[in-house]
């Protein structure tokens, strides 16, 4: 939940990838995905028995699709959501426990290999931590505890990527959005210990309780470094939070590339900017920041205001409860149950913790951790190469697919289609795992000190990135590790990217029927497409140049749609009077809906003008969309429902599973029909892509 700014981090550079195409139908290959053997999921790759045949599929797409599920299914103590990226994430989680137990278990260890044997074993020696308590961090707090200056605490701001604490202006190394092959320091405001500012700031019942449960839990953790008058210095660091919260932008401004694009010079940064020791922060980082970007221009100012005009006692009490938040997991028992009860229980509605093998999984799995390391021996013992060939072709055949859906839009002149097909030929695709690892030469890890192995590794990253700082951005880079279920598009190198443990059931199955596939990873490599072409990736050109490549008349005509879309999502509520964002999820509801236009028509295509069979009673069309919504099959708490809505930038699963209601197929498919739930006339369905 709490994460600092200053992830001083490279997790986002990236690889370069294989070659691209041509657009041609026929380009086109129907026998990739063409069965040979029993699919994992029923007979053909879709699980019919989650279904409830008693909702009208126009009525509730998400219900038809899944609700014998939904209904039934009990969720986990441990878990505050549970679906089909849930599901795969557990079996990668325990396909990486046998990976780490296999290695635990041999002698004469290779260097990596015995990297993760001593992380692992000191993650799980529960008795030295728990004798350990607070000591491990209280070199920290001391530091804290002597600051006696704005120039102190500026300090430790800057130090806030080691210590694991936070600060309320934050950053760390990317692209230059201006020229990708250069890195740029990036900065911007942060530093709540609640999701979202709008937990602050809202006055209905639910955001008072929970602003009262932090500040109870704010005391409750002070008095791990020995403070007694927790509640009235609680109430002093909600304040200031609040403050902080009032000076930042919205989530959905904070998406505008157009306004979180402001380069300046390192030099006159301190006239712009001024009440701040630039110098004394970026001393304590390593970097040389010759050129850097301000990603939120007011709120930092805002910041700067409170650093110099807030008590510094305050911001004592600030940092040493996050220093001990963020720390948590590293920490003694008590410690991180106390810290659970917050941002487990009442935040998340978490009812038990993960068991702690888990939470050591996950850990060690990250970019900026031991990830590399061991998805080099998860993709050598559970990824296929056939699986990387089939993916790669289902990724050419989705790039036809958009090349020719950009030729045959109405709404969009020559000139700019020209563009969209150069961008969309530039598109770089990932599949599986890197071509180049990452490579450990340097870093060191102890069996029994776990604080000392995180601080090992942060250092240790971050000397790597202020290494490169100068350099030509790394593109032998991934920001994902192969065990990770999920995907990405990085619009700097206009890459796509599919980590190999994502390309299983219900997404990519070789032996599902063509069009499962077409509905599951077909859609969600049109969806990171997609991105290229959303509101904000378009802003970027086939080279990753921010830069304005539209007619403006083509660009009126797409923010019109995009806005009608941002209407739609906006009407869903998933809890009374807690509304879907659909200006802040926007970006991700034109990956949704162009992507599985994307995917239609590349599944229509593969066909080659001949009928798709009927299995089990369905039509190809109906196995299709119902791949689709049982993708984003799910179930979550009502805490975390909320977290999402105003937290994240994805809409709901069951949300995004209604997506079909934009594509004139899915009325034929399922006869929806004037008067179902879901039905928009043809003039209200939004096509983009």
């Amino acid at each position: 939940m709490k994460k600092s700014l200053i992830a001083i981090a490279l997790a986002s550079t990236f690889l370069s990838g294989c070659g691209t195409s041509d657009v041609n139908t026929s380009d086109v290959k129907s026998e990739v995905t063409t069965p040979s053997k029993q699919a994992e999921l029923g007979s053909f790759g879709v699980d019919l028995t989650a279904r409830n045949l008693a909702v009208k599929p126009g009525d509730d797409f998400f219900m038809y699709a899944s609700g014998t599920w939904y209904d039934n299914y009990q969720m986990p103590a441990d878990k505050t959501r549970y679906g089909a990226f849930t599901a795969l994430a557990d079996r990668s989680e325990k396909q990486v426990k046998e990976i780490i137990d296999d290695i635990a278990a041999r002698d004469n260890l290779n260097a990596e290999e015995q990297l993760i044997a001593d992380f692992y074993n000191a993650y799980m020696d529960t008795e030295t931590i728990n004798k350990r308590g607070i000591t491990p961090i209280q070199p920290t707090l001391d530091s804290i505890a002597a600051i006696d200056s704005t120039d102190d605490l500026t300090t430790l701001f800057g130090q806030s990527w080691l210590i694991g604490s936070t600060s309320p202006i934050g950053g760390g190394m990317w692209f230059n959005r201006l020229d990708p092959n250069q890195y740029e320091m990036s900065i911007g405001a942060g530093g709540l210990g609640l999701p979202d500012r709008s937990y602050y700031l809202e006055d209905s019942e639910r955001f008072v309780n929970i602003r009262k449960a932090y500040v109870a839990h704010i005391a409750d953790m002070l008095a791990f470094a020995g403070i007694k008058d927790g509640q009235a210095r609680a109430e002093a660091i909600l304040a200031l939070e609040t403050k902080m919260a009032e000076g930042q932008w919205p989530r959905e401004k904070r998406r505008n590339r157009d306004l979180t694009l402001n380069q300046i010079k390192r030099e006159d940064l301190s006239k712009q900017y001024p009440g701040f020791n630039w110098d004394r922060y970026f001393a304590q980082t390593g970097y040389q920041v010759p050129q850097l970007n301000i990603s939120q221009p007011e709120p930092v100012n805002a910041m700067i205001a409170l650093i110099n005009n807030e008590d510094l006692a305050i911001w004592r009490d600030y940092l040493t409860f996050h220093t001990i938040s963020n720390n948590a997991e590293l920490l003694s028992e008590d410690i991180y149950a106390t810290s659970f009860d917050f941002y487990g229980k009442t935040l998340s509605g978490q009812q038990e913790p993960r068991p702690r093998w888990k939470r050591a999984v996950e850990q060690m799995s990250g970019t900026q951790s031991l990830g590399f390391a061991i998805g080099k021996v998860y993709v050598a013992r559970y990824f296929p190469e056939s699986s990387k060939q089939q993916m790669a072709q289902l990724v050419e055949n989705l790039r036809t697919a958009l090349g020719e859906r950009i030729d045959g839009l109405d709404w969009m002149g020559d000139e700019t289609k020209v563009n969209a097909h150069a961008k969309l030929k530039a598109f770089t695709p990932k599949i599986g795992y890197p071509d180049v690892w990452q490579e450990f030469d340097g870093l060191t890890l102890s069996r029994t000190d776990l604080v000392s192995n995180i601080t090992n590794l942060r250092e240790f990253f971050r000397a790597d990135s202020v290494a490169k700082e100068l350099e030509k951005t790394d593109r032998n880079r991934w920001g994902m590790t192969p065990q990770r279920v999920n995907a990405y598009y990085n619009s700097s190198f206009n890459e796509i990217v599919f980590p190999a443990a994502i390309l299983q059931p219900p997404f990519f199955d070789p032996n599902a029927d063509p069009a499962v596939n077409y509905g599951g990873i077909g859609a969600v490599i049109g969806h990171e497409m997609g991105h290229g072409f959303d509101d904000q990736g378009s802003k970027s050109d086939a080279n990753g140049i921010q830069r304005n490549w539209w007619t403006d008349q083509d660009r009126v005509a797409f923010d019109a749609k995009a806005d009608r879309l941002a209407e739609q999502y906006s009407q869903y509520e998933p809890i009374p009077d807690n509304f879907v964002n659909g200006r802040n999820s926007l970006g991700e509801n034109i990956g949704d809906v162009g992507g599985l236009s994307m995917a239609y028509h590349a599944y229509k295509l593969s066909l080659n003008g001949k009928e798709a069979p009927v299995i089990d009673g369905l039509t190809g069309d109906q196995r299709f969309f119902l791949a689709w919504a049982q993708v984003w099959r799910e179930k979550r708490t009502e805490q975390s429902m909320l977290n999402q809505l105003r937290g994240g930038t994805h809409a709901p699963g069951r949300y995004r599973a209604l997506a079909p209601r934009n594509h004139d197929a899915w009325y034929k498919a399922f006869d929806v029909q004037p008067g179902d739930a879901l039905y928009l006339s043809e003039e209200e369905r939004v096509r983009i892509w």
